[in-house]
């Protein structure tokens, strides 16, 4: 897929992550599992399954900050960023079909590491596999993204978002927080 423009819709970058950001992201997403802080979205994920989700932390916080330059330069837009969240799925997990909100005008969704299954996401229906330190970059207000039941044990994903800084959404910069890493 190209630029962002009249017929983008999601481009596959592999190597988004260095081998030094995925083994340093691999290790904080195990030990912060393992403490098992819960902050689920049932919206959109299984509520009986185990899986440990977290919005605003500072670290992806600070991954979506300094992988900005390369996501405009992949999109041709100047951007700002809004929030990140990242999820550590476990086996039965999914992610049912869905468009998100206005602060996801333009979206990454990076493998951190997994147990080695494949899991697809897919995007309006054509599935993207990614390996770790791979990322999709897709227009998440327009475009029908979802995953079917994780069949592995583990799969750390994180998602970081922008939106456009000369659109309609340039008001949801931060998510409309004071500060980054916080939740309101």
């Amino acid at each position: 897929m190209g630029i962002i423009g009249k017929d983008f819709k999601y481009k596959k970058i592999e190597n988004f992550l260095s081998k030094e950001e995925i083994e340093l992201l691999n290790l904080y997403c195990e030990m912060k599992h393992r403490v098992n802080l819960k902050d689920f979205n049932k919206n959109q994920i299984s509520e009986s399954i185990p899986n440990s989700s977290f919005y605003g932390d500072p670290l992806m916080e600070s991954l979506m900050l300094s992988k900005k330059s390369l996501v405009e330069k992949e999109t041709g837009k100047k951007l700002l960023a809004t929030y990140s969240y990242w999820r550590m799925y476990t086996k039965y997990s999914d992610l049912k079909k869905h468009k998100d909100r206005p602060s996801c005008e333009i979206s990454a969704t990076i493998n951190i590491g997994s147990d080695g299954t494949d899991w697809p996401i897919y995007m309006e229906g054509d599935p993207i596999f990614l390996k770790p330190g791979d990322a999709a970059i897709y227009l998440g207000c327009e475009l029908e993204h979802y995953r079917e039941e994780f069949k592995g044990d583990w799969c750390a994903q994180t998602f970081i978002h922008y939106v456009d800084a000369e659109g309609n959404n340039k008001s949801f910069e931060k998510d409309k927080r004071p500060y980054w890493g916080v939740k309101n």
